[in-house]
């Protein structure tokens, strides 16, 4: 960008020990240090926002290339399916003797063939709020296992001496 050599840098620092003085050169050279960094740091964010742009552009057109073979998959499952649908229908409709075009009061009057219905839901009958735990109450009373929790200061109020009077 610039063909700035060694002697050049030389002949810039001394003008400017002259013109500046030797009192403000460090604050003016620390000055001009944070300045080119932050000029750096605004040229590489720029850059970065580019590419970004770039890549969501490329990420765009990658999206619709994969919606448009989707949508080409599914014309092509919906059709194959319709020609199944109608080949399926054409093949059991000759091998129960009818004619070759769908007819939808044959399906309805066959009650033995359609007479199984599904059965209705049941609930298990579990009450889930309740847990069941595998050791049993009783042993748990005569073990002296908590069955209730407390606080820290709860039990300390439980198990402490009453004061006499």
């Amino acid at each position: 960008m610039f063909d700035i050599g060694l002697s050049k840098m030389a002949l810039i620092g001394a003008v400017a020990l002259v013109v500046i003085g030797p009192e403000k050169l460090p604050r003016v050279a620390r000055t001009v240090g944070t300045l080119l960094g932050k000029a750096q740091r605004y040229v590489s964010d720029v850059k970065a926002e580019v590419n970004r742009s770039m890549e969501l552009d490329e990420l765009r057109k990658m999206k619709d290339t994969v919606e448009g073979a989707a949508r080409d998959v599914e014309q092509s499952i919906h059709t194959s399916a319709a020609n199944f649908e109608k080949d399926w229908n054409e093949s059991t409709a000759s091998l129960n003797g009818t004619s070759s075009s769908y007819d939808s009061s044959s399906y309805g009057s066959d009650s033995d063939t359609y007479s199984a219905v599904a059965p209705a839901y049941r609930h298990p009958g579990k009450n889930w709020r309740l847990k069941r735990a595998a050791v049993p109450q009783w042993y748990k009373a005569r073990a002296g296992v908590r069955t209730k929790a407390q606080s820290g200061a709860a039990r300390v109020a439980r198990f402490r001496p009453q004061k006499s009077r």
